[in-house]
């Protein structure tokens, strides 16, 4: 199993997809792998969820992981549907250990010091900036990240094609989190291929 620091720097943008149909499920992971961003989070924010995660898994290249895991419940039942790693919008002692426990890669979200504090604390030191726009931009994790020279992160949220770039100059940053790359709705394969490529030659400034 690949290192979450392994899978932050596979490309330097996620795909937070939403998955309301489990037809668009395949196609839509074909398609962002086909444009260079193997790397796909899927958010557990609808009842297909798990079950997408495990059909997007038959895709060749595709690294699946799952997204707005609440509790150590549902970190269990990502990691059945396969899950090769997982990611949170904050963090939790409770969740943490059964990430740490089940030994599976775990990008949990902070917005403050004392969030990347507790995150130390057990021996996590990759973490989500989460809401990246709305905690106050690329400043802000700038400002956030100085006494914390050794972590890195992965701001999401609120994050554009035009603006991806600014966090990806900044030098903690491995990877940013954005769900431009993949449109609601039926998947346009040519539109999300066109996307992704464009996205996954964004570099570190």
């Amino acid at each position: 199993m690949l290192t979450i620091d392994q899978i932050m720097r596979t490309a330097p943008v996620i795909p937070v997809v939403v998955i309301d149909d489990l037809a668009h499920a395949v196609p839509l992971a074909e398609a962002l792998v086909a444009g260079g961003l193997p790397v796909i989070e899927v958010t557990l924010r609808t009842p297909v969820a798990l079950e997408a995660i495990r059909a997007m898994k038959s895709v060749p290249g595709a690294l699946l992981g799952a997204g707005t895991v609440l509790d150590a419940a549902q970190l269990a039942r990502a990691l059945d549907a396969g899950s090769e790693f997982i990611v949170a919008p904050g963090l939790t002692e409770p969740l943490a250990k059964a990430a740490i426990a089940a030994r599976a890669p775990f990008l949990p979200g902070v917005a403050t010091a004392g969030d990347i504090m507790r995150g130390l604390d057990l021996g996590l030191t990759h973490f989500k900036f989460f809401p990246a726009m709305a905690a106050g931009g690329p400043q802000a994790l700038k400002a956030l990240a100085a006494p914390f020279a050794h972590c890195r992160f992965c701001p999401t949220g609120g994050i554009t094609a035009d603006s991806a770039d600014q966090w990806l100059a900044i030098s903690s940053v491995l990877c940013v989190g954005g769900s431009w790359v993949a449109p609601p709705g039926a998947p346009d394969r040519g539109v999300i291929e066109k996307l992704a490529r464009e996205a996954a030659s964004l570099r570190h400034v």
